[in-house]
């Protein structure tokens, strides 16, 4: 009887390391795709998504939309031309399992004379290192 408490006690230790790596590796992935956003690499940006992901944004209206990676990077170059000074301040990460949930503030100046300056929480849902969700919420009418 006792091999198989032994069994047990590794198996559950092994199962929280590997699960607490997965985070860890999610946690780096949301890391890494911010780093990009505020180096303005778009294009590197859109590659921490899959080729075809799932997207919920005020800005694309209230349900869930697919948009592929070069949309993606479409849509953030046409943001960095209204705010080229467009920067996201990560306050905290908040990971479960599969899924991390981002705290930040996004700033930006609009014409070098309009500055806003928005909270926002993302809930980023990661497959296999890849970002397949992202429902970002914000104040669409209060920048």
């Amino acid at each position: 009887m006792k091999p198989t408490y032994t069994f047990i006690l590794f198996f559950a230790i092994t199962a929280c390391t590997s699960s607490n790596d997965k985070q860890q590796q999610n946690i780096a992935t949301i890391q890494n795709m911010f780093d990009a956003f505020n180096k303005h690499q778009w294009q590197t940006m859109s590659e921490y998504y899959i080729e075809r992901a799932s997207f919920l944004d005020p800005s694309f209206g209230k349900d869930y939309v697919i948009k592929t990676r070069k949309q993606t990077t479409d849509k953030y170059a046409e943001m960095q031309k209204l705010f080229p000074d467009i920067h996201d301040e990560v306050i905290a990460l908040y990971p479960s399992g599969d899924i991390v949930t981002a705290e930040f503030i996004s700033t930006g100046t609009l014409n070098d004379s309009i500055s806003f300056k928005l909270p926002i929480v993302a809930v980023f849902t990661l497959k296999d290192g890849k970002i397949i969700r992202d429902a970002t919420y914000y104040d669409q009418e209060n920048p």
